[in-house]
């Protein structure tokens, strides 16, 4: 049996041996996790703003290679995502529910679970690879809301004034605004308040998405067929697509569809929330990642797939802000009204783990500061002083960097190609292996080597081709022009 000493129940948690009813094994308030909370935190994090650029994705890779790439990436995710499912709980090898220390000390997040499996210099390389990763999907999120806001108005002007008119407008005053309403939601103290948000933006992306893949349908069938080509995008003629862009656009695309299905860097966090066994909480997570994995996949299928055939070669990075759907316009309006909610939501599923990283950490080198222990009563919230500064600080920086640079479709690529190997294949392979003592050079061990092998090349293909994205957007552009 673990012991748990005094000092580790919280002050939120009260006294253990008063309330040990409202307490889990871990002397951590009770979780309330389930199924449904679990794929609905999962759903959140994965359909967001890299569904969108899909049908350009597709368009890269054209029908023989598009649909399946999907499919792969899907199971690919899917299958790592349970063997980092395996590693909530270390130290133990029971399943009983009775069994407190048998079934393993919990582990709290990605990097906690990377320390007490892997250990060494694995944890440092871990800690900076997904901490830079969730840092950037915030900028990330923050060109996407923007744009998504810069859309909204756009297609009112284009309705009033037509499809001629430029109807420019600067991205800037956008991103602000999503950032100042990140600073209020992000004084929430953790991933287990966020359930009902979660939720909420649940349901705005199978909105903005069913939406997307209707318009593209309709759009289908008025073209009286499917678009696109088997290869994609052709070299030459019309278009005057080189042979290296289209080596480097289709590299960019793998790294669009890795971005795509980018949520292993909170599974742990994830997992974290769902209420003690039994069953257990690997059991319950694997359910939930399968249904939300199978749920994301069909409707990326659809969306990518619909997307390409209702525009071909021509589809645009974003679906519902590259104006390939003018009309109607109001519906067009609700998508992207959608797109920001679910945005919300998103940033927040994804920054919780940073907040928690450095909160805690200052926490543990000034227990005695009153700047991290006090609280401050601002209406509703009843932030502390460090969550506070620390927190705004961090949104604040996040907005400013995508000013600087809101290359929505390069930088989706590169931070999905960029992560997709070592936090979503490399060390759940790794954990996996060193937890269940696979035997070295065993069928299993060579096949978990030769998939991690196999991605790592993909991986460093498709970062590849979204620097040279990158590279050539930025050559071209002005920081804070909008």
């Amino acid at each position: 049996m673990v012991q748990i000493k005094p000092t580790e129940v919280s002050l939120e948690a009260g006294n253990l041996a008063e309330h040990s009813a409202e307490l889990d094994d871990d002397g951590r308030p009770r979780r309330t996790g389930t199924v449904l909370t679990a794929s609905a935190h999962i759903i959140t994090s994965v359909i967001g703003s890299g569904v969108l650029s899909l049908p350009w994705a597709v368009a890269q890779l054209g029908w023989a290679a598009g649909p399946p790439v999907l499919l792969v990436f899907g199971g690919a995710t899917y299958y790592t995502s349970t063997l980092l499912a395996e590693c909530y709980r270390a130290g133990g090898g029971s399943d009983n529910p009775d069994a407190t220390g048998a079934r393993g000390r919990r582990n709290y997040s990605y990097m906690e679970a990377v320390r007490a499996i892997l250990g060494g210099w694995k944890v440092t390389f871990c800690g900076v690879i997904q901490y830079a990763n969730l840092a950037a999907v915030a900028v990330g999120y923050t060109i996407a809301a923007s744009i998504s806001m810069q859309a909204v108005w756009r297609a009112n002007c284009f309705h009033a004034r037509g499809h001629d008119d430029a109807c420019r407008s600067s991205s800037v005053p956008y991103m602000i605004a999503f950032g100042a309403t990140q600073i209020v939601f992000s004084q929430i103290p953790g991933f287990h308040q966020i359930e009902w948000l979660s939720i909420v933006a649940s349901v705005m992306s199978f909105t903005y998405s069913g939406i997307g893949i209707g318009l593209a349908v309709a759009q289908t069938v008025a073209n009286g067929g499917f678009r696109g080509t088997l290869t994609g995008v052709a070299v030459g003629g019309a278009s005057g697509v080189t042979v290296m862009h289209k080596v480097w656009s289709t590299m960019q695309a793998l790294g669009n569809i890795a971005f795509a299905y980018s949520f292993s860097n909170v599974l742990i966090e994830i997992q974290d929330t769902i209420k003690a066994p039994p069953p257990s909480e690997t059991a319950v997570m694997n359910k939930a990642t399968a249904l939300s994995i199978a749920t994301t996949t069909a409707f990326y299928a659809l969306c990518g797939c619909m997307g390409y055939a209702a525009f071909g070669n021509a589809a645009p990075d974003n679906l519902l802000t590259g104006f390939g759907f003018y009309e109607p316009f109001w519906l067009v309006d609700v998508a992207n009204a959608a797109i920001v909610v679910h945005l919300v939501g998103a940033y927040q599923v994804f920054c919780q783990p940073i907040y928690a990283f450095v909160e805690s950490r200052a926490a543990a080198a000034w227990p005695e500061s009153a700047f991290i222990s006090k609280e401050l009563r601002l209406g509703p919230f009843v932030p502390s002083a460090l969550r506070l500064v620390w927190r705004s600080a961090f949104v604040c920086l996040a907005t400013v960097v995508a000013m600087a640079l809101p290359f929505f479709g390069s930088v989706v690529g590169l931070i999905g190609a960029f992560t997709f190997w070592p936090l979503t294949v490399y060390f759940p392979v790794e954990m996996y292996i060193k937890q269940r003592a696979v035997t070295r050079r065993s069928a299993q061990w060579i096949c978990l080597k030769a998939l991690a092998a196999v991605c790592l090349v993909v991986s460093v293909v498709a970062t590849a081709g979204s620097i040279a994205s990158f590279v050539g957007a930025f050559r071209d552009f002005r920081p804070f022009s909008g």
